[in-house]
């Protein structure tokens, strides 16, 4: 069980800087989902299997889903097609693939060993995450639903033709 978090650990510090440091919009989004999808394997790791769903739904899917809307509102055109498909060789997917792998490995022998954490096994109720998210940590939501939504007025106004 360590030794997982451990690699899903590494994995997220590797496609997190692949993220950084790449150019290309496509190959930073693809290092992030795999980034994300690391994160949440330690979310199961650490007991909280709930965060962890949350993760991959919210986060993963929703940067997807953000991704394809921002592609779609700039409506770049042929060119912009023709740049995307030389993009996406498989020379350019290497990387995340390789990260998504041994999060994959790790995930299959921590379930074959049977390593689960005994919370992991805990049903939590959308009641209870409700309660702590809106009880003590209210202020941190209200502010992170504020801040997305400037990001979401800015990608607007950003990708908007005069």
């Amino acid at each position: 069980m360590t030794i997982f978090f451990y690699i899903a650990a590494a994995v997220a510090v590797v496609s997190t800087l692949f993220v950084i440091s790449g150019r290309n919009p496509v190959h930073a989004l693809l290092n992030l989902v795999v980034s994300l999808l690391a994160v949440a394997g330690m979310f199961f790791m650490l007991g909280a299997p709930f965060a962890g769903a949350l993760e991959v739904i919210v986060y993963a899917g929703a940067i997807m889903v953000l991704f394809v809307f921002v592609v779609m509102m700039l409506n770049l055109g042929k060119a912009t097609i023709e740049q995307e498909r030389h993009w996406l060789t498989p020379k350019n997917w290497v990387a995340p693939s390789i990260l998504a792998g041994a999060l994959l490995l790790a995930l299959l022998a921590v379930i074959a060993g049977g390593g689960l954490h005994p919370a992991a096994l805990a049903e939590i109720d959308a009641k209870q995450v409700g309660v702590a998210l809106f009880g003590p940590y209210l202020l941190a939501v209200e502010l992170a639903s504020m801040l997305l939504l400037a990001a979401l007025v800015a990608a607007y106004h950003l990708g908007k033709h005069d």
